[in-house]
């Protein structure tokens, strides 16, 4: 069983890889805050690649939240997730932090607005990014807020999970039987056409004419969520197949950490450029190059995720790399290093009246060490205590059971 990858408890090398995404898009707002990413002079345009944590973070999510529903469906012993106990789960990991942020923005940078209901009603419910005519410039939401829109994604796809799931599950059981490669194949096919829906979707923000606040909506994002949820089915396959070749050949891509890297990094520079859309923040108003950003980019978070996620538990290299102690706090705080990095970027560039006139190196040891001491204290005072509560009410997960090995 030591080459099949982990598929229950904490992955300390998944919380690593959630530090690296957290840190790219903190790299990715402090050069853009400080004009650097616009800056023709040398090779700062590199930066714009820092988007892709957000791919990283989707993918994240697809593995990890989808690989119960997918060993539900392989595995007969195991029941579905209980939909009220993940929504409520989910309830007290994203939104008490969140609530955190947007009264400490509203009391602050938002204090113009502070009467407005609309704009507290939509910060609060994550629904922002879908208001027709908002009194903030730009379909991202608030400035000191913007990096929200992946957020409203994120919980858009938390909410249609168990629904989706069930599509799937419904599709891999109609083959009948109990084999878990059919019941697999079956599954991955699913989400092919899951992934095949943000195509569609991307046809409708051009067609008869472009879109652009639709260009920060859930279908759009389909094909990411669908790669961490095509990993899952593999990583459970592989634990439950006694016959092993799915088992090797997770082992043989663990194994390849090397040129899987090597290809995302190549992958990083294509997403940084042009032809994966407008340096900066602004979005394509061209159909291919907003496709080739969906592809590029979530090729190179699969890159980057897949070696760790069908990785052994003992891995050295990638335990090394990504499960050591450092690595391990900054995944564990990476919530809070999202939810805070924009209002410190921001807020910082506009007290000091620098906008678009700082210098990446010298500032961004100052912004990154100010949100690792926020993000810090939101883990220890906000989030870790109501997700304790959330454990009190709705009990731990029972791991997925092995099956016997052949002798």
């Amino acid at each position: 069983m030591s080459a099949a990858p982990q598929i229950s408890g904490r992955q300390d090398t998944l919380d690593g890889v959630r530090a690296v995404a957290a840190l790219g898009v903190l790299v990715f707002h402090v050069a853009s805050s400080a004009g650097s990413i616009t800056n023709p002079a040398g090779a700062r345009w590199l930066f714009n690649g820092g988007q892709v944590g957000v791919p990283v973070f989707f993918v994240l999510s697809g593995l990890l939240l989808y690989r119960p529903w997918a060993a539900a469906v392989l595995d007969g012993r195991r029941p579905a997730p209980r939909v009220g106990e993940y929504l409520w789960k989910r309830f007290f990991r994203i939104m008490p932090a969140l609530w955190v942020v947007v009264v400490f923005f509203m009391l602050t940078a938002g204090r113009d607005h502070i009467d407005d209901p609309l704009t507290w009603g939509s910060l609060l419910t994550l629904t922002q990014t879908y208001l027709p005519d908002p009194w903030w410039n730009g379909n991202l939401g608030p400035a000191h807020l913007g990096q929200l829109w992946s957020l409203v994604v994120e919980v858009g796809w938390y909410v249609t999970l168990p629904f989706t799931a069930a599509v799937l599950a419904w599709w891999a059981r109609r083959a009948g039987g109990d084999d878990v490669g059919v019941r697999a194949k079956r599954l991955l096919a699913g989400i092919g056409a899951y992934a095949a829906l943000s195509l569609v979707y991307t046809v409708a923000m051009f067609v008869p004419e472009w879109h652009a606040q639709m260009g920060v909506w859930l279908p759009r994002f389909f094909v990411w969520f669908a790669v961490g949820m095509a990993l899952a089915v593999v990583t459970v396959w592989a634990r439950l197949d006694e016959r092993r070749p799915v088992a090797a050949m997770c082992r043989a891509v663990s194994d390849s950490w090397a040129a899987c890297w090597v290809a995302a990094a190549m992958l990083y520079v294509v997403s940084a450029t042009p032809a994966t859309g407008p340096i900066g923040l602004q979005h394509s108003d061209t159909f291919w190059t907003s496709a080739l950003h969906m592809i590029v980019h979530g090729l190179c978070a699969t890159a980057l995720v897949a070696p760790v996620a069908l990785a052994p538990p003992d891995h050295p290299v990638l335990g090394a790399a990504l499960g050591n102690r450092v690595m391990r706090f900054l995944g564990r705080i990476s919530y809070g290093l999202f939810l805070w990095q924009s209002l410190i970027i921001v807020g910082w560039y506009d007290a000091m009246d620098r906008d678009f006139r700082g210098n990446v190196a010298t500032d961004l040891p100052l912004m990154a060490a100010a949100t690792i001491a926020a993000a810090t204290l939101s883990y220890y005072l906000v989030e870790r205590p109501f997700q304790a509560v959330a454990r009190r009410r709705g009990g731990r997960s029972r791991p997925v059971p092995a099956p016997a090995r052949s002798s």
